[in-house]
């Protein structure tokens, strides 16, 4: 075992890597651990380096955030302040052994696609763990050529690739006009409608579940962040430029199609997302990007033990000070964990969570001014997240779109049918009975893309993960943990 670390940062996207390279400027030593393969996370996701990407920047907003962080982490690796584990998922987090005397945390993770065991112990942790897409499913979603609209960005992103036919069967239309329709809610359709526009897709239409009208109760927060403002007539101006179509207050209720979705249908909602009768249409596609927002990733945090809360769109999220301190001590959080707001507001939180990780655990003192610029940044940020997330919250009528055989939970094929039967006739109350009566949820996915339609299915609302384990973990990683020090032989564990 390495003497621990000071801080630990699990992930490195927006959050961890402004936390991790901060943390290491006022001189503790860091190890960031993430799953994936180079820094960034999702937000900052990189070509894959065999296609030699000359220009990835292109592809991203606010490029120039990430690579003043990714150069001074360069720096930081070199130097030994910084250590970073790619390819690492972290699967639990527990506290030492008070009679060890280090009073830290020990990390356990899987290495590499050989899921190598790896432990990691610190005086402190800091999670920075992002977020996954919120799923609604209708009649059709299981369809070849359906994709979740953060997957269709990460496509282009990672890949170069848009989603759709890897040519027409008459190769008729050029590849480069594959027909992409964006659906679902949330500012993250604009940015991904713009962004599979520019690489060559045509656009039909934006189907924006909600309407913008909400925005206008928000308008002190507004009026605070004219960045935002104008990031988002950016994002219109292209879709006008594209010939794109905006439809608020519409939902793709079906996609169609034999082998791989061909159409999808578009019904114009009424306020609490109820399909309004006699208004559907159909739309030829090649492809469907559909997402309704984002969910805080918080399985570590709620396996600590740390409190959570409700954003205004209905989700969990952890409760965090001033000093993005968890309610668990030693455990400070940063990023979407604390509630979905995008990237500036993860490098905000990041860099004033490493700073109270430094005063707690070395004494070190805060720039005044830094400290109160950072802190009203993260005030105006946050409340323009919280207007997005009021206005995009799902209206409680979505689930009429669900035919009786439309599956929910595609690991484990449970109907909408069948879940109403749970509910209705089997007494079920929540989620949890749910799933114990029809499996919804205990697929490989674990919940994450059915868990929020089976809670608002079962009249409740989603609740926080709480898994012991936060990914697969092979049996034979269990098997080499070692005995906790309180047994020995002969006595019960």
């Amino acid at each position: 075992m390495t003497a621990p670390a000071d801080l630990a940062v699990v992930g490195a996207g927006p959050a961890g890597l402004a936390a991790a390279v901060t943390a290491a400027d006022l001189g503790l030593s860091v190890t960031l651990i993430d799953a994936g393969e180079r820094p960034g996370g999702q937000f900052y996701r990189h070509p894959a380096p065999a296609l030699r990407a000359r220009r990835p920047e292109a592809l991203h907003h606010g490029w120039r955030h990430f690579a003043a962080r990714a150069r001074r982490l360069d720096a930081h690796r070199a130097a030994g302040r910084v250590t970073h584990l790619p390819l690492h998922h972290v699967w639990t987090v527990v506290r030492d052994d008070p009679g060890a005397g280090t009073g830290g945390w020990t990390l356990h993770a899987v290495a590499g696609p050989d899921e190598t065991p790896a432990t990691v112990r610190a005086r402190a942790v800091l999670l920075a763990t992002g977020a996954y897409e919120r799923h609604l499913p209708f009649p059709g979603w299981t369809l070849p050529g359906v994709v979740a609209a953060g997957g269709a960005q990460a496509m282009l992103k990672s890949g170069l690739v848009l989603p759709g036919p890897g040519a027409p069967p008459d190769r008729a239309r050029p590849r480069s006009r594959v027909r992409i329709v964006v659906a679902g809610s949330g500012p993250l359709l604009l940015a991904v409608a713009g962004s599979l526009a520019a690489a060559g897709a045509r656009v039909p239409a934006v189907v924006e579940a909600a309407d913008y009208t909400p925005y206008a109760h928000h308008l002190p927060a507004l009026a605070r962040n004219p960045g935002k403002l104008a990031e988002g007539a950016v994002h219109g101006g292209a879709l006008l430029r594209h010939g794109t179509r905006l439809l608020t207050r519409h939902a793709v209720t079906a996609a169609h199609g034999t082998t791989r979705v061909e159409a999808v249908t578009v019904t114009r909602l009424d306020r609490d997302w109820r399909p309004v009768p006699g208004t559907a249409r159909r739309i030829p596609c090649d492809a469907l990007a559909v997402g309704h927002g984002l969910v805080p990733q918080l399985e570590l945090a709620t396996g600590l033990g740390c409190a959570t809360r409700r954003t205004p769109d209905g989700t969990p999220a952890l409760t965090l000070d001033t000093d993005q301190a968890t309610s668990v001590p030693g455990i400070w959080a940063a990023g979407e964990t604390g509630g979905v707001g995008g990237a500036e507001l993860a490098l905000t939180e990041g860099e004033i969570a490493a700073a109270a990780v430094a005063h707690t655990l070395r004494g070190t003192p805060r720039d005044p001014r830094r400290t109160a610029a950072l802190t009203r940044l993260r005030a105006r940020l946050r409340a323009f997240a919280d207007a997005m997330a009021g206005a995009h919250r799902p209206g409680t009528g979505w689930a009429d779109w669900l035919r009786h055989d439309t599956e929910v939970c595609r690991c484990e094929e449970v109907t909408a049918d069948r879940i109403r039967e749970a509910v209705t006739d089997l007494g079920a109350r929540d989620a949890r009975t749910v799933k114990l009566l029809t499996r919804a949820g205990m697929g490989w996915c674990q919940g994450r893309m059915c868990g929020q339609a089976v809670a608002r299915l079962a009249g409740e609302e989603p609740a926080p993960d709480r898994r012991p384990l936060s990914c697969p973990v092979p049996l034979k990683n269990l098997a080499q943990l070692p005995e906790p020090p309180d047994t020995h032989e002969g006595a019960p564990a």
